[in-house]
C-alpha cells in the first residue's frame, strides 16, 4: 500500500529542490551579466533625486513583503485548523491516525 503521506513528502521536496535549482541558476546568470555589463559600459554619473534618501532599500521592502506573507500564511493555517477543529464532530470518529 501506498503511504500518501510519504509520497506527498517527497513529491514536496522534489519540487522545493527543482525550485532552488532554479533559483541558483538564475541567480548565478544574472551575476555573469551584471559583471559583463559592468564590464562594457561607461560609468554614469550618479543622480541626485529628492528625498531619494528617505526611499526604503530595495532589500528592506522585499523582507517587509515576505515577513507580511510569512504573518499572513500562520494566521491562515491556524484559521483552517480552528475550522476543522469544530467541524471534527461532524465529520465522525477520527479512524485515520
Amino acid at each position: 500500500m501506498i503511504d500518501l503521506n510519504t509520497a506527498g513528502r517527497d513529491l514536496q521536496e522534489e519540487i522545493l529542490k527543482l525550485i532552488r535549482t532554479s533559483q541558483d541558476t538564475v541567480v548565478e546568470a544574472l551575476q555573469a551579466w551584471t559583471t559583463t555589463l559592468q564590464s562594457v559600459t561607461p560609468s554614469f554619473p550618479k543622480v541626485n533625486l529628492p528625498y531619494a534618501d528617505q526611499l526604503p532599500r530595495p532589500e528592506a521592502l522585499v523582507n517587509g513583503v515576505y515577513d507580511f506573507a510569512e504573518q499572513l500564511l500562520s494566521a491562515q493555517r491556524k484559521f483552517a485548523n480552528d475550522v476543522l477543529q469544530i467541524a471534527a464532530p461532524l465529520t465522525g470518529p477520527d479512524d485515520q491516525s
